[in-house]
């Protein structure tokens, strides 16, 4: 198989289930937001070290934008096809998120200032994987998909990825005040 099809050499893009949009449309600039949030992750992944927890955290994460993408990437009218965590974010995705970010919390003292990122090289990938998160949050807040959990699944992945970056630093964050 080619990696290039020319099928979008017009600006088109095709949706899972079927049908084309613009590039420009807003299922794809969610979904470009969304990879460039994969991307950074899988560079945060890669400074973690292949065996360790946060490595598997990471994949995991990096699997269900997979899942996430799949539905962004779905017509209304084929929204009915879709799986609820194989290609539609559910209820536990956003709630398993939630509960990793509890467990993390309870491992390491919780700054209460704003810390200043790039304690570690894991830390500040993690904070910049935070931001570009951030960013695909309000391109699919200013688009949302009705009934859908993308938005609090972002919400909640970008939390978690503060928490892990916090983690990564260790028992001690440079504050605002220390700087």
């Amino acid at each position: 198989m080619k990696i290039y099809t020319r099928g979008g050499d017009r600006g088109m893009t095709g949706l899972f289930y079927g049908g084309r949009v613009p590039k420009t449309s807003a299922p794809i600039e969610i979904n470009g937001a969304v990879d460039e949030a994969q991307a950074a992750l899988g560079w945060a992944r890669s400074l973690s070290g292949s065996s360790t927890r946060v490595n598997e955290l990471l994949i995991s994460l990096e699997r269900d934008l997979w899942v996430l993408m799949a539905e962004v990437a779905t017509l209304e009218e084929n929204r009915h096809k879709l799986v609820e965590g194989v290609s539609r974010v559910s209820g536990a995705m956003v709630e398993r998120l939630e509960g990793q970010i509890d467990e993390l919390s309870a491992e390491i003292e919780m700054p209460d200032e704003f810390v200043v990122p790039g304690e570690t090289q894991l830390s500040a990938a993690l904070d910049v994987a935070r931001t570009v998160i951030r960013r695909a949050e309000r391109v699919a807040v200013a688009n949302p998909i009705e009934g859908s959990q993308v938005i609090a699944y972002l919400n909640r992945l970008s939390d978690l990825a503060w928490t892990l970056a916090r983690w990564a630093e260790g028992p001690h964050h440079r504050t605002v005040r220390e700087s």
